[in-house]
């Protein structure tokens, strides 16, 4: 896929861009590119990496049609998120907070998001909504990461790096 297949949702015309076969991102504002065609079943290939420390994005899986119609800047769509998030961002939590977190990792949680529903796999995190992963495989600012993620009737599998380690199933929705 390329900047043909994606639509802007919610960001300024240069929050996305793509260059030399690449999506670069700036992060300002928060926001959302959606896939021009909706998908129910599929596998998706994505090769990513932070260039700042605590850089967080995140893959949503089946955003729900009304969710994105309706975003506004700086907001989330309703679906299923595969989370693409730094180890610094971890780390800054860890200060400010003088513990470490139990309701996320930076090593590939999935989870539901708004009014999406998911049984996550184990382990969990504390509330119990985000499957977290069995194995911390990412890497750090500045490496690329490999995720593969795929979405197969209402189940979501994420290999990060090459092994399993998170997901869920009985997603809805299931298509978006």
């Amino acid at each position: 896929l390329g900047g043909d297949d994606f639509v802007n949702v919610n960001c300024y015309p240069d929050t996305w861009v793509w260059k030399d076969g690449f999506a670069q991102c700036t992060g300002t504002p928060t926001g959302v590119i959606r896939s021009s065609q909706t998908y129910t079943n599929f596998e998706l290939v994505v090769q990513w990496k932070h260039l700042r420390s605590a850089g967080n994005s995140g893959v949503f899986i089946w955003g729900t049609e009304d969710s994105l119609k309706t975003l506004k800047r700086n907001q989330l769509p309703e679906g299923i998120e595969v989370q693409v998030l730094d180890h610094g961002y971890a780390e800054r939590y860890e200060k400010q907070n003088k513990k470490k977190s139990d309701w996320f990792t930076t090593n590939g949680d999935v989870f539901p998001t708004r009014r999406a529903k998911m049984t996550p796999f184990p382990p969990v995190s504390a509330n119990g909504s985000r499957s977290f992963p069995r194995k911390n495989l990412s890497k750090g600012v500045g490496e690329w990461n490999h995720y593969y993620i795929r979405c197969i009737n209402g189940e979501v599998r994420l290999w990060v790096n090459g092994e399993e380690v998170s997901g869920g199933t009985g997603c809805e929705p299931r298509s978006g």
